[in-house]
């Protein structure tokens, strides 16, 4: 079982809808998927089709209420779902618990889910105490990122951060990049998918996922890009960048 991080501290980069898609087209090849809404706006459910506010998520298996498997919805073939729960944004002001607060997550998945091939945690656009749980459970992270020069910039702090919990926890994380939302008639976004390949060679996953309409319309109906619109561009991005995840494709030299 793989545990996978899809985290930036930047906002409106793309992270719910790489998770919510990539998961799907993961599934789709066959292999068996749990994603857990670590944010507490609960968008990763809302773009699976879930929205009833009153449903227990990973906020009760972190605080110990509840096991995480019965925490579990099917939502597609070989695709379920834990939702974040009421509680979640409460975690982050945890004080006096028994155990130390970053091990919450993986405490509550240890010996769990062992059925699974891949857990992805959809983390919030924070550095707090959240994103804390969710790079101590995991073993890879996958970083979404936008074609403009401030996704740069937030990229630069969320590396420092990769790298300070690395230290601490004296391993190595397997860290991809993808381009969650790239405008290919922008000249900036090949400027900055130039600077990328620089200084993060072999990291960034072959297929670029073109920002469309269609991505953003998708979440309202509760549907991905491969059931709202299976034979558009959208979907094809994200059948590709699913076995570019599972090959571990990569991009060399400039695009």
């Amino acid at each position: 079982m793989r545990i996978v991080a899809i985290i930036n501290q930047k906002g409106g980069v793309g992270k719910t809808t790489t998770t919510a898609n990539l998961c799907h087209a993961i599934a789709e090849l066959g292999s068996k998927v749990t994603a857990i809404d670590l944010d507490p706006q609960g968008h990763l459910a809302v773009s699976l089709g879930i929205t009833a506010q009153d449903i227990g998520g990973i906020d009760e298996a972190m605080l110990k209420k509840k096991e995480v498997h019965q925490q579990l919805i099917s939502v597609r073939d070989n695709l379920q779902l834990i939702t974040s729960g009421s509680k979640l944004k409460d975690i982050e002001q945890l004080t006096g618990n028994n155990s130390p607060r970053g091990v919450l997550l993986k405490n509550a998945l240890h010996g769990n889910l062992t059925d699974q091939d891949f857990i992805f945690i959809d983390c919030p656009p924070s550095s707090g105490l959240l994103v804390a749980n969710a790079l101590i459970a995991a073993d890879e992270i996958l970083i979404p990122m936008a074609s403009d020069f401030l996704a740069l910039q937030g990229l630069s702090h969320l590396m420092g951060t990769i790298k300070r919990f690395e230290k601490a926890l004296q391993r190595k994380y397997k860290t991809l990049l993808v381009m969650s939302r790239y405008s290919p008639n922008r000249r900036i976004s090949s400027q900055v998918l130039n600077v990328l390949l620089t200084h993060f060679p072999e990291q960034i996953l072959a297929t670029v996922v073109r920002e469309t309409a269609l991505l953003a319309e998708c979440p309202s109906f509760g549907k991905t890009i491969l059931e709202y619109s299976p034979k558009s561009r959208s979907a094809r991005d994200f059948r590709s960048l699913a076995h570019d995840f599972l090959e571990s494709k990569v991009m060399y030299g400039n695009k």
